[in-house]
């Protein structure tokens, strides 16, 4: 049951980070023109699109590899190796949309981190940087110990955690940013709520319940990957048959005189 009701979660979890990359794709396309390459406000579109994709929604995803069941059991490095790829997917996606910023800003001779919103947004990314490189550092290259690994692991998932958040504050205040900067003429006002308002902000509100439905998932006890007293009985549940995707039963035992590898 358990099982059941984890994957109808990814599956409206899926649902939301579709429509919230979508909708931010629409709200640039439609009320600002699409998209461009060149230093211009089209190129500052690029932005929001690519911070909602990386940031939030690959992020997430990165995030939740081990909460997949396949994962609880078998060899861990090849699900390390995918937890480590989406969320360097989603950096390069993120320094993406920096550069965009930053470029336009620079091409119309606009200050740059003068704003909160640019400030949460660069703390976000910094912590980001340091968190996959500390991961990569640690829990994916084979020097560190396992008291090590056992240590940095409570820091490691607290950071991961933290990091969403901020990732959802900074875009959250990055909408309204935009569209203050948007609707600030006589005719078109902000607090007159406009359909461009009333969209942009039904799309960060998509955020926001994406984001609380990660961390829900990623809370939630019954739904993370079993310690070594708890494998046996969560394989009875999870046995794929012979020669099943992605491991075969036969692989799939961590023995007991085995070291288990925590994280």
């Amino acid at each position: 049951m358990a099982v059941g009701w984890f994957y109808l979660s990814v599956l409206v979890l899926c649902s939301l980070g579709l429509m919230s990359v979508l909708s931010t794709i629409y709200w640039m396309r439609y009320w600002h023109d699409g998209f461009a390459w060149d230093g211009s406000l089209l190129m500052f579109n690029w932005h929001p699109v690519l911070m909602v994709t990386g940031m939030v929604v690959f992020y997430s995803a990165a995030s939740l590899v081990y909460r997949l069941p396949q994962s609880w059991v078998g060899p861990k490095l090849p699900w390390k190796i995918g937890h480590a790829a989406t969320h360097l997917l989603a950096f390069i996606l993120t320094v993406l949309g920096l550069h965009a910023v930053f470029d336009f800003h620079n091409h119309k001779k606009i200050p740059n981190l003068y704003s909160l919103h640019s400030w949460l947004g660069i703390t976000t990314i910094f912590l980001f940087a340091c968190q996959w490189f500390l991961g990569f550092a640690v829990f994916l290259l084979p020097w560190a110990s396992v008291w090590l690994r056992s240590l940095l692991k409570p820091i490691h998932v607290f950071f991961g955690a933290s990091i969403l958040s901020l990732a959802i504050a900074s875009v959250i205040s990055g909408i309204n940013e935009k569209l203050f900067f948007s609707l600030k003429n006589g005719t078109n006002l902000y607090s007159n709520l406009p359909s461009e308002a009333v969209f942009a902000n039904f799309s960060g509100m998509l955020v926001v319940v994406f984001g609380l439905l990660v961390l829900y998932i990623l809370l939630a006890s019954s739904w993370k990957r079993p310690e070594l007293g708890m494998q046996a009985e969560r394989q009875l549940l999870l046995q794929l048959g012979p020669g099943s995707w992605p491991f075969p039963v036969t692989d799939m035992s961590v023995p007991v005189s085995q070291p288990y590898e925590p994280w």
